[in-house]
C-alpha cells in the first residue's frame, strides 16, 4: 500500500525538522554517556512520532504505515548522529595508561 501524498509530505517535513535538531547539537562538557544520548535521541524520536500521529491522514492502516515509515526514517537519521557522538566520546577518553616513552 502506497503512502498518501499528505502523509509523505508530513514525513518529509518531520525528517527535515529532525535533521535540523540533530545538526544543532553541540557536544561539550558536561559529557553524557553514550547510553544516555541514545535515550535522549529515542525520546526526541518518540516526541516526533507522537506529534505527527495527530496529523497523519487516512484509514488506521495507512496512518500506522506512515508512522512506521517515519520511525524508520528518523532511526536512519539518528544512527550517524549517534556514531558521531560515540566518536566524540572516544576522542575525549583519558588513556588508562600513558603511552610508553621511547
Amino acid at each position: 500500500m502506497a503512502l498518501l501524498k499528505a502523509n509523505k509530505d508530513l514525513i518529509s517535513a518531520g525528517l527535515k525538522e529532525f535533521s535540523v535538531l540533530l545538526n544543532q547539537q553541540v557536544f561539550n562538557d558536561p559529557l553524557i554517556s553514550e547510553e544516555d544520548m541514545v535515550t535522549v535521541v529515542e525520546d526526541w524520536m518518540n516526541f516526533y512520532i507522537n506529534y505527527y500521529r495527530q496529523q497523519v491522514t487516512g484509514e488506521p492502516q495507512e496512518r500506522d504505515k506512515a508512522l512506521q515509515e517515519l520511525r524508520q526514517e528518523l532511526n536512519t537519521l539518528a544512527n550517524p548522529f549517534l556514531a558521531k557522538y560515540r566518536d566524540f566520546l572516544k576522542s575525549h577518553e583519558l588513556p588508562s595508561h600513558p603511552p610508553p616513552s621511547s
